[in-house]
């Protein structure tokens, strides 16, 4: 069997749009070895999707290196194209199909569950936590279960959301979201993640480029104002009506009702 590397450093949203190009290497007949954060890399060998999972690069010879970081070809889109297709592309497997729906079992922890999430990575992509709480009560009134989720990123808001899920294992956290009744957040890794799961999801998408960052899912609903000075990221303006503008509320209520009808 040929042994192929994949090279990705990166949050977890950037890491989950990789795993098309692994799942095509695995059906190409590859043993793949991917290296990057190591507790996201999970969840592809979880899937099915990777042999190994690594940290680090290991020195033995691979027939494939595929190492998306500086260097002669770009690891990022240069232009507005959705980074799953720029991965594959890249790779030669250009048009390749995908699973368009992450093979990992639930826990049960939050099925049934409307759950929202109110952090990202970066606090330039979170919508205020007023809008979350405001969705939170529109959500119940809708006869919902609201549970909130954090990740690592979002520790200041523990304190107030007491409540909220929390784990620092994306694959606890993947069988956990697996059977949700709905998610919404930001553009954030736990947004990528619930939409790869099946999981009805609506995407908050204020100074990033939903065209380029959009989540994989087959029930995914994009919320942005598509304001001309967007998308910006990461030179974020201090008022970024993208993200504050009282529309938002009303365009992810619309995109809910049309996901849970």
């Amino acid at each position: 069997m040929s042994e192929a590397l994949v090279y990705r450093r990166g949050g977890l949203g950037d890491t989950l749009l990789l795993f098309p190009l692994l799942e095509v290497l695995k059906r190409k007949g590859y043993r793949v070895t991917a290296v990057g954060n190591a507790d996201y890399l999970a969840l592809a060998k979880e899937a099915g999707f990777a042999d190994r999972v690594l940290s680090y690069l290991p020195k033995e010879p691979f027939k494939l290196k595929l190492l998306f970081t500086k260097g002669h070809l770009p690891p990022l889109p240069t232009g507005r194209v959705w980074a799953v297709e720029h991965y594959l592309k890249a790779a030669g497997f250009k048009n390749e199909p995908f699973s368009l729906t992450l093979p990992i079992k639930g826990s049960g922890e939050l099925a049934g569950a409307a759950v929202l999430h109110p952090g990202s990575g970066s606090k330039k992509k979170r919508a205020p936590l007023k809008l979350f709480l405001e969705l939170a009560e529109e959500l119940t009134k809708r006869g919902l279960k609201v549970r909130f989720i954090l990740g690592e990123a979002e520790e200041e808001l523990r304190e107030e959301l007491k409540d909220a899920f929390f784990s620092s294992s994306a694959l606890k956290t993947a069988k956990a979201l697996k059977g949700a009744a709905l998610f919404v957040g930001n553009d954030s890794g736990l947004t990528h993640l619930a939409a790869y799961l099946g999981v009805p999801t609506v995407a908050l998408f204020g100074p990033t480029d939903p065209l380029v960052w959009r989540p994989i899912g087959k029930k995914v609903r994009v919320v942005t104002l598509n304001l001309p000075c967007s998308p910006c990221f990461p030179n974020v303006c201090e008022t970024r009506s993208c993200l504050t503008d009282g529309k938002i509320k009303e365009t992810a209520l619309r995109a809910v009702d049309n996901l849970i009808e």
